[in-house]
């Protein structure tokens, strides 16, 4: 008999990170179920699995309940960008609250192993430094960025509620800054912002001083890191991330430089809330998940340059 494979449900699933997932399960024989509106995923992103077999597409948004027989679900379904999340600022919250609300009713309904994916955000604008899962935050509740940051932190309130209610298995992943093919080109995050600029021969914007510090990891390390945690025990929030940092001048630098040396830097105002560090301590996934980034900025960025390349014009 061969072994039993788990039937997953992929929240968010045509979405940058989502689909990249999906891509490694499909690859593995699992079967998916892929979940989502549209608001921010593209179905161009999984077109490649949409006649398979052991692949079903629903366009549905999660803040309203669905029905489904699954044995894990990856709840990735929430706009993750600044721009995208501040544009409609109450049905980002309604996502991370009713959503994940929704989400969790359904894993404890069939006894589904529910993943989370969380958000370097809960730690607001950090007064520790770098940021290990112990440390509680600094966040502006009513600030422009909350209807994310709280949506989050609220969402993993729930997760945990729901755990200790109820018994319901849950996963937390706290994602720190994510990049790699399939981002979209206009949802305002710093690495496609200045690969798109440089593209375009405009000069890059840089917000404040340019000192403000975060790190980046590649879409493939972090989506080993979220399989790790979903088959791992632990069930306590994890970062996942690459703890090395740099500032935003640096990356501006390594962008430019890849693409077009000649290209000027232009300063603007820093944004409201925009957090001054970020780095996240991994200790935690390496000793539990023994999960680390293997990619480093240069190399992700080559792949990440040249989908852009191939995604926008001139």
């Amino acid at each position: 008999m061969p072994a039993y494979l788990p039937r997953n449900l992929v929240t968010g699933g045509a979405g940058f990170l989502g689909s990249h997932l999906i891509d490694r399960l499909m690859k593995k024989g699992e079967e998916v179920i892929c979940l989502d509106n549209y608001l921010t995923g593209r179905k161009a992103n999984i077109e490649q699995w949409v006649h398979h077999p052991n692949f079903e597409l629903i366009r549905h948004d999660v803040t309203d309940p669905i029905k489904l027989e699954v044995d894990r679900i990856w709840h990735l379904a929430c706009p993750a960008s600044p721009f995208h999340y501040q544009t409609n600022p109450i049905k980002t919250a309604k996502t991370s609250f009713m959503g994940t609300y929704n989400m969790l009713g359904l894993a404890r309904r069939v006894k589904a192993r529910l993943l989370m994916a969380s958000t370097s955000e809960v730690y607001g604008n950090p007064e520790l430094h770098p940021q290990p899962e112990t440390y509680n935050g600094c966040v502006n509740p009513t600030g422009v960025r909350a209807c994310y940051d709280e949506g989050k932190r609220i969402a993993e309130s729930l997760c945990f509620d729901y755990k200790r209610m109820h018994g319901s298995e849950v996963r937390i992943a706290r994602i720190f800054n994510t990049y790699g093919p399939r981002m979209l080109p206009n949802d305002g995050r710093v690495v496609g912002n200045f690969i798109v600029q440089a593209l375009k021969h405009k000069p890059l914007t840089i917000y404040g001083n340019g000192l403000q510090t975060r790190s980046f990891c590649y879409v493939d390390d972090l989506v080993e890191g979220l399989i790790k945690l979903m088959n791992g025990s632990h069930s306590a929030p994890v970062n996942l991330g690459n703890p090395t940092e740099l500032t935003i001048q640096q990356l501006a630098e390594k962008i430019r430089d890849q693409i077009n040396p000649s290209l000027k830097f232009v300063k603007m105002s820093l944004r409201e809330d925009d957090p001054i560090q970020r780095q996240p301590d991994i200790k935690l996934a390496r000793e539990e998940l023994g999960w680390e980034p293997k990619i480093n900025l240069d190399e992700g960025l080559t792949p990440t340059i040249s989908y852009f390349r191939d995604s926008i014009s001139p």
